[in-house]
């Protein structure tokens, strides 16, 4: 019988990393999303920002917009390669988001302009009825190491490149 013995320095890890969560169409479920995906996020040794932006506004939407009385929504993380996808699928595969550009007044509607400024790319992808998913992909970009006394934030802000 041949049996191969492999020692934790040459085993090989998988470059695809994934978490999902099933959570309550409610803003807490919402919330709960954010704080989950921001700790996986830090699990991974990954930046939280942007993607802890991008599922908060996909998860609000999911729980507000997506919301059907008794049915979940679903949050999913993948890792390939250099690409975060952020996946939010929810029970109401009708309504479709779409991007608008609110009134200063208003006091809701901007979510997408936020995901379309945060994210690279982001879409819809029908789901087994009644779902729908809303994703978006952010390239993870290597963080540069700190080259001396730095005071304040380093802001970035993603643009998302139509393909």
């Amino acid at each position: 019988m041949n049996t191969e013995t492999v020692s934790p320095d040459t085993e090989h890890r998988s470059p695809i990393r994934n978490f999902s969560v099933r959570l309550s169409s409610t803003p807490r479920g919402a919330r709960l999303a954010r704080l989950l995906a921001t700790e996986q996020l830090r699990s991974w040794g990954l930046p939280p920002d942007p993607a802890e932006h991008i599922v908060a506004e996909l998860a609000a939407n999911a729980a507000t917009h997506g919301r059907v009385q008794g049915r979940d929504f679903e949050v999913t993380l993948y890792v390939i390669g250099d690409t975060l996808r952020i996946e939010v699928t929810d029970t109401r595969a009708e309504r479709l988001p779409s991007t608008r550009h609110p009134d200063s007044n208003d006091e809701s509607g901007r979510g997408l302009l936020l995901i379309e400024a945060l994210a690279d790319r982001w879409g819809t992808t029908p789901g087994r009825p009644p779902r729908k998913t809303i994703w978006a992909e952010v390239h993870l970009r290597p963080t540069p190491a700190p080259s001396g006394t730095c005071f304040g934030g380093t802001g970035r802000l993603f643009q998302r490149t139509h393909r």
